[in-house]
């Protein structure tokens, strides 16, 4: 897919001023963040498992290279196939041979946020291969000729009208020829329109939550039967996983397992949970007769040993952006990538490049809720401002934002100073605001004044006000 990053906070404005967007998203504010602490309010165990969970991923990660090696071993022993891809075109060639070697013309796909940033599906289409998102928020955007506004709702950003629109506008081929409003209807539509691409598929493309280094098992969790019929269905099932899913045994998948569906959506568990081991054996009655898991490094290894590890413990069960005040103001397609929302803030860089993703660290109030309700407590704060250091230090902010800064740490280095300019500062501030006690505009602040008034000070610093305080109580 086209990287945007670059266009982040022009981007950001057009969805300030987007009614549907700014409609859709509002359901975000309160839905998953109410549903997520009431399911773990009701586990007393919850935060000691994202304890035993941080750990667990870290050892992992110490030890990535035994566990995948594991994993490939027990693939084969169950008579599947493991592909080991460096690179996004690597990892499509070798759905792509795959696909070839059983002359493959259509292809189903369960949801798979790899299979989106390797751009799978204009890949297979530029090779006569058709593929069928099967997911229904994956379904929906396809026909939009869109990508993912997050990470486990993916057509989060439209609305029913706009969902009903398109498929007025792709269904009539199928004979739904009345525009239909109603959710259920709706669903129903798109379950009949799919019924009949699960059979006639040739191949079908899962992503993996994860796999199981003892068993060579593969994970997806979901809440519709989609992904189990494109496992199940097609004669070639094909994983396509990121390298860092590996875990050791089935015992520690469960452990994650209690925390995913919890911090995702509130669930105590999704309504699917599907182990898939190898290819149908010779007294099964259904399933597919061949299996490949295709593992993507793409650049995930270069994060090992370095100051943004803690990235890879990501579960991407979505519960930072449904927390984030900034993700929920401007949706997801501002941050211009697969990821959006804190994790895309942190990651991002990573994978497209700190000068084109360079804004992305700075889309975060710092408020650390994102860090807060991580089920694997990764401090997304911290690796966000190890990117704005790295940024600052690589010359990749403009001019005038480095200037600023160096005229910031000119007084910061200088505590008398600091306190006369903050001072002065705050209490003009103060004046500036009058009786109204928000500035409405402000020079160098024009990206807040623009949509919100700047809160005046109270006249003092904090410092100042200490001091008095400290003053009265002796």
């Amino acid at each position: 897919m086209q990287v945007t990053s670059r266009r982040f906070k022009e981007k950001a404005q057009q969805a300030l001023q987007d009614e549907n967007i700014q409609k859709a998203f509002s359901r975000v504010k309160s839905g998953f963040p109410r549903a997520r602490a009431q399911s773990a309010a009701a586990l007393p165990e919850f935060e000691a498992l994202r304890d035993q969970a941080r750990d667990l991923k870290d050892h992992i990660l110490a030890h990535l290279d035994y566990y995948l090696e594991t994993f490939e071993a027990a693939v084969q022993r169950a008579g599947g196939e493991v592909h080991w891809c460096a690179t996004y075109a690597e990892a499509r060639e070798a759905v792509l041979g795959i696909c070839r070697a059983v002359d493959a013309k259509t292809v189903t796909k369960g949801k798979s946020m790899i299979t989106e940033e390797m751009a799978l599906n204009d890949y297979l289409l530029a090779h006569d291969i058709e593929p069928i998102e099967t997911d229904l928020g994956e379904y929906i955007i396809q026909l939009a000729h869109e990508y993912p506004s997050h990470i486990i709702a993916p057509a989060l950003h439209k609305t029913k009208d706009q969902v009903s629109d398109l498929f007025v506008q792709h269904h009539e081929k199928y004979g739904f020829t009345e525009r239909v409003t109603d959710p259920q209807a709706l669903v129903g539509e798109a379950r009949k329109v799919l019924r009949d691409k699960y059979a006639a598929a040739d191949v079908g493309i899962t992503g993996a939550n994860f796999l199981i280094a003892e068993t060579g098992s593969t994970v997806i969790v979901t809440n519709e039967g989609n992904g189990d019929l494109t496992q199940s269905l097609p004669g070639t099932h094909i994983v396509v996983s990121s390298i860092e899913k590996v875990v050791p045994t089935l015992e520690d998948a469960s452990l994650f397992l209690r925390l995913l569906a919890r911090s995702a959506t509130g669930q105590e568990m999704s309504v699917y949970t599907t182990f898939s081991t190898g290819p149908r054996r010779k007294d099964d009655l259904d399933g597919p007769a061949r299996f490949h898991v295709v593992l993507v490094d793409s650049g995930r290894s270069d994060l090992l040993g370095t100051n943004k590890q803690e990235l890879l413990r990501c579960l991407k069960c979505g519960a930072c952006m449904n927390h984030c005040p900034v993700y929920q103001a401007v949706g997801g397609h501002s941050y211009g990538w697969v990821y959006p929302g804190p994790i895309g803030a942190a990651l991002n860089p990573h994978m497209v490049g700190i000068e084109e993703a360079r804004h992305l660290p700075n889309a975060s109030t710092f408020c650390g809720r994102c860090e807060e309700v991580c089920p694997v407590r990764i401090p997304l704060p911290k690796i966000m401002r190890h990117w704005r250091e790295e940024a600052f230090e690589r010359q990749v902010t403009p001019k005038p934002e480095r200037w600023g800064i160096g005229l910031w740490a000119y007084f910061a280095k200088r505590p008398a100073l600091y306190r006369v300019a903050s001072a002065v500062a705050a209490r003009g501030l103060k004046w500036m605001a009058g009786r109204k006690g928000a500035i409405s505009r402000l020079p160098l602040l024009s990206g807040w004044t623009s949509v919100r008034d700047f809160p005046a000070p109270e006249g003092k610093t904090f410092m100042e006000q200490w001091k008095n305080q400290q003053r009265g109580r002796r």
